[in-house]
């Protein structure tokens, strides 16, 4: 049984499908990249597994269970968290009492285990040495790694990154990819990125979308080389 998936889920903004009739399964362990030409439906898609959007038709299931109509909250006590694009900090507090807060009420922990996990989890996203800064005073890279601590404090199975990449540079980017690989055991990944170098060697699968449409899944490196691919994604 896959971990969370999709059954013919469309999301109609006006008359336009933004989404159209997209399935698809996600297992645990998997690292999904999820590309495509903008307007493609991929962050409709991300906002629907996490419940910041409902389907006009279709089902979201994770094991089994209809999961369509929870709302975020429930979504992330269920199992499912979104680090977005541009970091979303309470920018008075420090960086550990950012984390702290998702893992009081997303992962419902008690104040002493509250605290041995935050630090587990400051460690693996390389924010140990900054916990007692201010959130405001970070440049852009640890603003993107407090992002995806804030995410994976509530212990998410499903986890979904939306562009978390964006406006970093290559070193930045190789360094967030450590980062999220160290994440990755034990759930699943879903990565919204028009940076194809952040997916390759963290997603072992790619999802492409092009109208709302699920255009092509599989394996990284066959969908990368496929002919569809290069006309639809890369203009050739």
């Amino acid at each position: 049984m896959a971990l969370i998936s999709t059954v013919d889920v469309s999301r109609l903004f006006g008359s336009v499908y933004a989404v159209d009739r997209v399935s698809v399964e996600l297992n645990e362990g998997e690292g999904v990249g999820l590309i495509g030409p903008n307007g493609a439906g991929k962050t409709t898609l991300l906002s629907l597994l996490a419940g910041s959007l409902k389907p006009t038709q279709g089902k979201i299931m994770m094991e089994g269970v209809d999961v369509t109509m929870l709302p975020v909250f429930a979504r992330v006590t269920a199992g499912i968290a979104r680090a977005a694009q541009i970091p979303q900090t309470f920018n008075r507090l420090t960086v550990r009492e950012n984390v702290l807060l998702p893992a009081y009420f997303g992962a419902r922990l008690s104040q002493h285990d509250a605290g041995i996990w935050v630090d587990e989890v400051l460690e693996m996203t390389d924010l140990l040495r900054r916990a007692g800064q201010q959130a405001a005073s970070l440049g852009l890279l640890d603003r993107k790694r407090l992002e995806l601590a804030k995410a994976v404090a509530s212990k998410p199975r499903v986890l979904l990154l939306d562009e978390v990449a964006a406006g970093l540079t290559e070193p930045e980017i190789a360094s967030i990819k450590e980062v999220v690989k160290r994440l990755q055991p034990g759930r699943v990944i879903v990565w919204v990125e028009h940076i194809p170098f952040a997916l390759q060697g963290v997603c072992s699968r790619l999802l492409v979308m092009d109208k709302g449409a699920k255009l092509l899944d599989g394996p990284f490196d066959e969908v990368w080389a496929s002919d569809v691919l290069q006309s639809t994604y890369m203009g050739m």
